[in-house]
């Protein structure tokens, strides 16, 4: 295990945290372990630069668009029943995606702590790590969401 996927765990089990995060992933376009890695280099004190930020970024658009979004469709289409297909194999199926998606963002999480440095430091602000990540991101920053998500995580 690491660092970043165990506080990682521990974050998204927080009262909200799961809310928050998904608003932010469906309503937003944000990413969420990209988030949660802002949010715990900001409750450890880790720096993030410019440069840094960029290249976390980078990972996790590579890693969103080759993996994590064909695989979340793929997920999301097995969800409700289709037609012709059982629903004892679509769930079984629905299921083992769900463990690929997972591990493919468990593989985004650890590029993106491999970024860092590992000795932490004093904690900064949540919402501003949030934000200047979110500003990298994508043009619109969904500052009121990132403010929620900021108070709902764990320091």
């Amino acid at each position: 295990m690491s660092a970043f996927w165990d506080w990682a765990l521990v974050a998204y089990r927080a009262p909200g945290v799961s809310e928050a995060c998904l608003e932010l992933q469906d309503g937003a376009g944000q990413n969420v372990p990209l988030l949660l890695w802002a949010g715990w280099t900001a409750a450890t004190g880790r720096a993030l630069d410019d440069d840094t930020i960029e290249a976390a970024c980078d990972a996790a658009r590579a890693w969103e668009s080759i993996a994590v979004l064909p695989l979340r469709s793929v997920r999301r289409t097995l969800k409700k029943p289709i037609p012709d297909i059982g629903d004892a194999g679509r769930e079984a199926l629905r299921d083992q995606v769900k463990a690929v998606e997972l591990a493919a963002e468990r593989h985004l999480m650890a590029d993106l702590e491999a970024l860092i440095e590992a000795v932490p430091g004093a904690p900064r602000p949540t919402v501003e790590a949030l934000v200047a990540v979110a500003r990298v991101w994508s043009r619109v920053v969904p500052r009121q969401a990132l403010t929620t998500l900021a108070e709902r995580l764990p320091a």
